[in-house]
């Protein structure tokens, strides 16, 4: 924990006040709960069932589609908490699948359902296909297992959504953002709580982790030097989202607060504090061929070859922000939890044209990117979407 802290510019945890004072009651709700967690096996999944387990829960049940890190989440949780009385199992299932609405029915008998699943990435919106996916996975996907949760009698449904849904410029963003909508919706029906946070320093994919790969491989470090954003640990966003799930009213958004703790940091600067700390002396390079021939005889010298330029990829935001303008916020309940607070807004109407136009465009087996960024534009009227023809995929 003090190396992720040391290379993102923190010295101490950002919520271990506001988990402190409310420990006590914390462990007492989660001792006495049932709790499945949806796409529990990515980074921020692991996490929140880590603080979950770690407080003895009377049942915690684990989904994700990936076999692989459900595996190593059992084998991380046994060699550092052990074994708990509660019922612990985990199941290697696509929450979209009948396998899944199977399992649903045959149990059901939970509390509190967190929804960790996403289509994360901002490369996702490059081809229609992997982008109606991440409209599937992160609105129908969410919008059916609320609709089980609320004919289960589950008590309470918590799900992530991102920064990036505020004032959102990427379709990944405006995914999310729509998800709110159709969220909205839905606590109507039953209690629903999310959270907003910045990006979780060396999660599975992000371009942190690729840092490891990157010198396990003997690869250059790639890195933009004009992107700046917040991050927190893995424990963190943990953390964030149990509290959001146990202690948020209906409809509010956590989001952690901006401090001397929480600052801005480019990529490019966690990537010298990362090669020092490795014992590296970064080297600046001038374009990838340099890059990939210096990757060749540099390590041997104590130096890595870097390569730190612009971003002018489609869907990058110049800055990340927590909430808009004309939300309202909660500042005072928690120390280093800030809260938006939401009635139940949306357009019925809408949501259901929403959900027309993309059911026509799988009946035909017929879409463009185009289709959907219109129909992104249609329920995000100022959507900061900017078409600039380049993509992550197209870099190293």
């Amino acid at each position: 924990m003090t190396s992720i802290l040391n290379l993102i510019g923190r010295e101490k945890e950002l919520f271990s006040a506001d988990i402190k004072a409310h420990e006590d009651h914390l462990s007492e709700i989660v001792s006495t709960s049932r709790f499945l967690v949806l796409g529990g096996a990515g980074s921020i999944g692991q996490a929140v069932t880590k603080e979950i387990f770690k407080r003895n829960p009377a049942k915690l049940h684990v989904v994700d589609i990936s076999e692989n890190n459900l595996v190593e989440l059992v084998r991380d949780i046994r060699s550092s908490f052990g074994y708990i009385p509660g019922d612990f199992r985990t199941f290697a299932l696509d929450i979209g699948s009948v396998e899944y609405d199977a399992f649903f029915k045959a149990d059901g008998g939970y509390d509190y359902i967190l929804n960790l699943s996403a289509l994360k990435h901002v490369r996702s919106e490059k081809d229609p296909y992997t982008l109606m996916r991440m409209v599937d996975v992160n609105v129908f996907n969410t919008d059916k297992t609320l609709r089980q949760a609320v004919d289960a009698g589950v008590k309470k449904y918590f799900c992530v959504s991102t920064d990036k849904a505020a004032n959102p410029v990427n379709m990944m963003g405006a995914s999310k953002r729509i998800m709110e909508m159709f969220l909205m919706r839905r606590s109507l029906q039953i209690d629903i709580s999310t959270a907003r946070f910045a990006n979780v320093a060396f999660s599975d994919g992000s371009l942190l982790h690729g840092f490891n790969q990157r010198l396990e491989k003997r690869q250059p470090i790639v890195a933009p030097n004009d992107v700046r954003r917040y991050f927190v640990t893995p424990k963190e966003s943990g953390e964030l989202c149990l509290m959001s799930c146990i202690f948020g009213d209906n409809r509010e958004i956590f989001f952690p607060k901006l401090s001397e703790e929480l600052h801005l940091i480019s990529f490019a600067d966690i990537a010298v504090k990362y090669l020092a700390e490795k014992g590296f002396e970064p080297v600046l390079c001038s374009d990838e061929d340099e890059a990939r021939e210096l990757a060749k005889t540099l390590p041997e010298q104590g130096k890595w070859p870097c390569l730190f330029n612009g971003s002018d990829t489609t869907g990058e935001k110049d800055f990340e922000e927590f909430f808009t303008d004309d939300e309202t916020l909660d500042m005072a309940r928690f120390e280093n939890l800030g809260i938006i607070k939401n009635d139940a807004d949306f357009d019925q109407a809408l949501l259901g044209e929403f959900e027309e136009r993309i059911d026509a465009m799988k009946r035909d087996l017929s879409w463009s990117k185009q289709d959907l960024v219109d129909l992104f534009f249609r329920m995000i009227p100022d959507f900061g979407h900017k078409e600039t023809g380049k993509y992550l995929d197209s870099k190293m």
